[in-house]
């Protein structure tokens, strides 16, 4: 699933270039990793033909790398042009998105208009749907800033934005026409973000790849330690196994739902907390303890396992205790998941080291997990 070249033909080589390519017949494309990727003119050949190009970025990412961005850009497109975004989970929502909008109305965009997401996950589904509905469809491409989007938010096609009532329930299956992954803008991240992506990385163990679980265990202090080597291959590996599951189920109607292992405890915690008062990563990470923990009570795993996951989770930086919301208001909260079937929510499981599934289970199991862990 991943073939390498040497980028000797661009203009900076900056080390191998990673390509995992994500298979879905005409929407296919080419995931790319490595560092030094926004300078090197080869990233940017290939893409859709346009006379104009919008970049979407935040006020935090912009500063960062915008200029390089639109450089490279240049060259192809006849017009840059550049919609500045806040930062944040809580700006996740219909202004925002009606910001791209108004700015691609406003300049006449047509339907060849190639938007580019230079940021985070927040900024690269709110792009991703503003592409989707824009005269039907315009093409974008991803260019993720932080771990968390790389290895995750930025694969697969899924773009949203938040309601007031539930996280990620307005949006599209839309798929990028690329994603480039610089593993040198994550030097920019600040030590919590960076603990928030590990968690979207440590989700690929449990559900899909035991021995990936293990080499996590083993290289985490890389990992923290912004080590490229230990980077490239968390990026590289976790971009395979959501590759392997969108090529099967690109829509979510089956297999896929088990890359949501910890969304559903972790949803509710960002919805019923506020967004952004934990970053979407911490959320996961807490989410997967306690999705751990109902794994064991319902006697799918071993205590062990339970043990593990959690001195795991809590190496990386992220918690490990859920915030007291109150049992009804976390029932409440998992009923609008988009997994929830006729008002029972359905959680992913781990039913085998490796192995994932969708589960039921009994309000009361549920209640007895969260008293076991809220604060």
């Amino acid at each position: 699933m991943m073939t390498e070249h040497d980028g000797n033909n661009d203009d900076l080589s900056g080390g191998p270039v990673r390509v995992v390519p994500i298979a879905l017949d005409e929407r296919s494309y080419d995931i790319l990793i490595g560092p030094a990727l926004l300078d090197r003119p080869a990233t940017w050949q290939g893409l859709p033909k346009a006379a104009a190009a919008v970049i979407v970025s935040n006020e935090t990412i912009a500063p960062l790398f915008l200029a390089r961005v639109r450089a490279q850009l240049a060259p192809h497109y006849a017009r840059v042009d550049a919609v500045i975004l806040s930062d944040g989970e809580r700006y996740k929502d219909w202004d925002s998105l009606n910001r791209i909008v108004d700015h691609l109305l406003a300049t006449a965009s047509d339907r060849k208009t190639v938007l580019f997401a230079l940021g985070g996950g927040v900024v690269g589904d709110m792009t991703g749907f503003a592409a989707a509905i824009y005269m039907r469809g315009v093409p974008f491409v991803q260019v993720p800033t932080t771990l968390l989007a790389q290895v995750d938010s930025s694969v697969g096609g899924k773009t949203a934005i938040n309601h007031p009532l539930g996280k990620n329930m307005l949006g599209a299956f839309y798929q990028p026409a690329r994603v480039i992954a610089d593993l040198d803008t994550l030097d920019s991240l600040p030590p919590r973000e960076l603990a928030a992506g590990l968690a979207e990385i440590i989700k690929y163990g449990p559900i899909a790849d035991a021995e990936f679980l293990s080499w996590i265990e083993a290289n985490l202090d890389a990992l923290l330690a912004r080590d490229k080597a230990a980077l490239a291959h968390a990026v590289q590996r976790s971009c395979e196994i959501k590759a392997w599951v969108v090529g099967q189920d690109e829509r979510e109607s089956g297999l896929r739902a088990i890359l949501n292992f910890g969304h559903t405890f972790g949803h509710a915690i960002e919805t019923g907390l506020g967004y952004g008062e934990w970053l979407h990563g911490e959320a996961v990470g807490c989410g997967m303890v306690l999705a751990s923990d109902l794994s064991v009570r319902l006697g799918l795993m071993p205590p062990e396992f339970l043990t593990r996951m959690r001195k795991l989770i809590e190496r990386a930086g992220l918690p490990v205790r859920a915030p007291r919301l109150g049992v009804e208001r976390y029932l409440e909260l998992m009923r609008v998941d988009k997994k929830s079937e006729g008002g029972e929510i359905r959680f992913v499981v781990i039913e085998g080291l490796g192995r994932a599934g969708m589960r039921g289970a009994p309000d009361a199991l549920v209640a007895e997990v969260l008293d076991a862990y809220c604060d």
